[in-house]
């Protein structure tokens, strides 16, 4: 006979079943946290505009002050900041110095260096508007021979007629500084126009604007390397050798340009200094970083505080939903991810329109000023990465509250 309790020990022993809540699919998560943006689309739209304006203002800011600084830069990179001059100083014995022949190809050796040109004195030549100038008449005005390239070293540029090229500087031809050509009386270059350059009649092909970086050029005739030589007995020597620079490696450079010009008499060289246009554009550079910092934190803030507000009262006026989620099998895990995943959504959604914004107002005021529109895309980035970051941080708090909320509690609320 089987009595019971065989029956009962010979059946099968069997763990009890534990329940686990199930899991949420990524887009089951992203649909859940937008259900409170779609419900409620006037406080969410009146949300995310506070944040966008909030991130539009630190992009414009950012956008406007980078636009301007690269005006800034343009006109200062225009007005030299990068030109060095060398030119001989004097020896030991209080003589006046000479620079090797060399010196510019030497120069140009040098690696940072960019662009070499030169002009050299042609001393005890006068010039005369014709033989009927009374030879004390002098004008104060100097002879210089120039190189083919040196208006692109220096800016400079021609008001009227050509500069000298290869061909034209073995020919008694003549470019005049802006300055010579009024003490001369000639507002036109032209075929007729002829000058006497040391007795020698030079036909004047052209005639320069103001040079800021090269005053001296504005008294000057130019006339060819070759033709000095040739007319006047110039030895080839440059007086003023002008060199355009990479802007980081402007101090460098100028460390070595004595020693490199005159390897022999370092010290009979003079150097001139970085221009101060660099200084101010460092400076520029430097006041305009701390700016745009502190008013990227200022908006940032301002964001964050919008979205936790909004937040906390969704959370206040949603305990019955929240309650009803929560009796239907909802965990706190499940509440705490819908509330933060609605706090991303709502500052991703003020992030780009923000950002968005903030270009469009950068480009047309660029565009009003004449300046180059220029948005970092740090700023863009960082302004949308921030905001997304700061509404995480911001959701947090509401999104446990409303976790730690009871069914019963938050259903039994009015």
């Amino acid at each position: 006979m089987v009595t019971a309790a065989k029956l009962v020990g010979a059946a099968p022993s069997r763990r009890p079943t534990v329940l686990r809540p199930a899991r949420m699919a990524a887009g089951d998560v992203v649909r859940v946290g937008a259900a409170g943006l779609r419900t409620r689309p006037t406080r969410a739209l009146l949300s995310a505009l506070g944040i966008a304006i909030g991130i539009a203002a630190m992009v414009a800011v950012v956008g406007i002050s980078s636009s301007s600084r690269e005006q800034l830069n343009r006109q200062l990179a225009a007005l030299g900041t990068n030109l060095l001059t060398v030119s001989p100083g004097r020896t030991i014995t209080g003589q006046n110095a000479k620079l090797p022949a060399e010196a510019e190809s030497m120069v140009a050796r040098i690696g940072p260096v960019t662009a070499v040109s030169a002009t050299g004195a042609v001393d005890n030549t006068r010039v005369y508007r014709s033989d009927r100038i009374p030879t004390v008449e002098t004008n104060g005005l100097s002879v210089l021979a120039a190189r083919v390239g040196l208006p692109q070293t220096v800016g400079a540029t021609v008001r009227g007629g050509t500069w000298l090229n290869g061909l034209t500087s073995r020919y008694p031809a003549a470019v005049l500084g802006s300055e010579a050509a009024v003490r001369l009386g000639i507002g036109r270059p032209s075929p007729q126009t002829v000058i006497l350059v040391g007795g020698v009649p030079f036909t004047v092909i052209g005639v320069l604007d103001h040079v800021a970086l090269a005053h001296e050029l504005d008294t000057a005739v130019l006339i060819g390397w070759d033709i000095a030589a040739d007319k006047f007995g110039f030895d080839g020597r440059a007086t003023t050798v002008y060199t355009r620079s990479r802007d980081s490696q402007v101090e460098a450079v100028r460390a070595v340009l004595a020693a490199t010009a005159n390897p022999q008499s370092p010290g009979d060289v003079d150097v001139s200094k970085p221009s101060d246009f660099l200084v101010a554009q460092r400076t520029a550079d430097a006041t305009l970083n701390g700016l745009l910092l502190g008013l990227g934190a200022v908006a940032l803030l301002v964001g964050g505080v919008g979205v936790a507000n909004t937040m906390v009262i969704s959370v206040l006026e949603r305990r019955a939903e929240i309650g009803l989620r929560r009796s239907l099998g909802a965990t706190r895990g499940q509440i705490r991810l819908q509330f933060l995943v609605e706090s991303l959504l709502l500052s991703a959604l003020g992030g780009i329109g923000g950002v968005v914004l903030g270009i469009g107002v950068t480009a047309g005021y660029a565009t009003y000023q004449a300046w180059p529109a220029v948005v970092p895309a740090w700023a863009s980035a960082g302004a949308l990465a921030a905001t997304v970051l700061i509404g995480g941080i911001a959701g947090l708090y509401p999104a446990i509250r409303a976790a730690r909320l009871s069914p019963t509690e938050a259903l039994a609320t009015p």
